[in-house]
């Protein structure tokens, strides 16, 4: 288990909310010195229809393929340095593939980088040259000079809107506070929503345990209670609900059985049509109908 924490959720978070549209790699070894790209995506061919609800991340996702490399705190220089020598590899790696193979690769299907940084102060901006094009892209995004294909996201820059939620849910502080309270006022049949708080679930389950946790690993805990304590209510109520159709179904079961003396192969087919009925409906008809006009009627 690692014992980073916000690693651990950001790259579950990002493979969780990419995996509908393509390929993720989490701690995908690179060649040149052993490195670790945190998150490799590699969009598929059908992942532009299902981009709606990601939002910013969506609109990344389609540009091609991208390392994603998610800092709890401010990264320094030598970080972004290494960041780009894990995208240099990759883009010398697939470049190397295509003369294996004799295909062309575009420059503009080359890899991007996407540095997903809580803030971006001014200093380490201007010391990659990274700047704001906000006649395409939104406050927030800053892309270093064009052939370096890697862009900066300050994710305390970002505007509060339900496009850049997912990035929000990896900042810090107030940011992440309110992207949390945004998560949980998603309507509870939203999909992505559902299956977010079930990884935060899961998560601080797995690191409540640990020893010897950080201030910045406690902030990240104390920040995502109110999401993990609505995905426990949520396992609750589908605990309960399942438990009520498990009964159901020992009803079913035992009234069939009572009717016929065992519930063999054909009998169990009815079962679950029985089930979509409410118990006032399901019981005169296990009481009621001959074993014929159960099957006839269930098992068409």
């Amino acid at each position: 288990m690692t014992r980073k924490p916000h690693d651990q959720f950001a790259k579950q978070f990002l493979e969780e909310l990419l995996s509908p549209l393509g390929k993720v790699e989490a701690n995908k070894e690179v060649v040149d010195e052993t490195r670790q790209v945190d998150v490799l995506f590699s969009p598929a061919p059908t992942s532009q229809a299902q981009t709606q609800n990601l939002g910013l991340l969506g609109r990344i996702a389609l540009q091609s393929t991208a390392l994603l490399e998610p800092y709890r705190n401010q990264p320094s220089k030598t970080e972004v340095r290494n960041c780009l020598l894990k995208l240099f590899t990759v883009i010398a790696d697939s470049q190397r593939k295509a003369k294996r193979e004799d295909t062309s690769l575009p420059e503009s299907d080359l890899a991007r980088l996407w540095i997903l940084a809580p803030s971006a102060s001014p200093a380490l901006l201007e010391s990659f040259g990274a700047k704001l094009e906000l006649e395409n892209w939104m406050r927030g995004v800053y892309f270093l000079p064009l052939s370096f294909r890697t862009a900066i996201l300050a994710i305390n820059e970002l505007p509060v809107t339900l496009d850049t939620l997912w990035f929000r849910l990896l900042g810090r502080g107030t940011v992440q506070q309110q992207a949390v309270r945004e998560l949980v006022a998603l309507p509870p049949e939203n999909l992505v929503r559902r299956n977010v708080l079930e990884i935060i679930y899961r998560w601080r389950i797995s690191v409540i345990i640990q020893q010897d946790l950080t201030e910045d690993d406690q902030e990240l805990i104390m920040n995502l209670t109110e999401a993990y304590q609505e995905a426990r209510a949520q396992a609750v109520q589908e605990g309960v609900q399942q438990g009520v159709r498990q009964g159901q179904r020992l009803v079913v079961e035992n009234l069939l059985r009572y009717r016929f003396g065992s519930v063999d192969e054909e009998l169990s087919k009815v079962i679950d049509s029985l089930l979509q009925f409410p118990p006032e409906e399901f019981t005169p008809l296990c009481l009621q109908l001959s074993r014929e006009e159960l099957l006839a009627r269930f098992c068409q």
